[in-house]
């Protein structure tokens, strides 16, 4: 099975940098995956929520208010201005749930955008 590295980087440091099987993102002009071998592109990122298949088949969410994207058929890397992991036990799970609804509502977004990335990360509560 082939891996790409992926790493998220925010203002206060790294988030996540690890080995993936792919990675959803929530692109400028919409969602977009990108598997290992993916060609090379820059790409900015909208208010949403990154989806991040791992290596050992766990699936982890990301909610982001904004940033860019660089890809290349290698390494994938997500600069943004905020972010906030949804995953971890179901005390942390709440807390990060509301955290990411407030990142998500703070941004400068437009109304459809927001709406759709908080509904993404109710439904990713539901789900846990």
């Amino acid at each position: 099975m082939e891996l790409m590295k992926l790493e998220i980087v925010t203002p206060n440091g790294v988030i996540f940098d690890a080995e993936v099987k792919q990675v959803t993102l929530p692109g400028s002009e919409g969602e977009f995956g990108v598997l290992p071998k993916h060609a090379t592109l820059v790409s900015l990122l909208d208010t949403g929520v990154i989806v991040i298949d791992k290596a050992d088949g766990s699936e982890v969410a990301v909610a982001i208010n904004s940033g860019y994207v660089k890809v290349d058929e290698e390494k994938t890397t997500c600069i943004v201005d905020g972010a906030v992991a949804l995953s971890g036990d179901d005390s942390d799970l709440a807390k990060a749930l509301e955290a990411a609804k407030e990142l998500l509502k703070s941004t400068e977004a437009s109304s459809t955008a927001i709406a759709s990335a908080v509904s993404k990360v109710e439904q990713i509560g539901k789900s846990l």
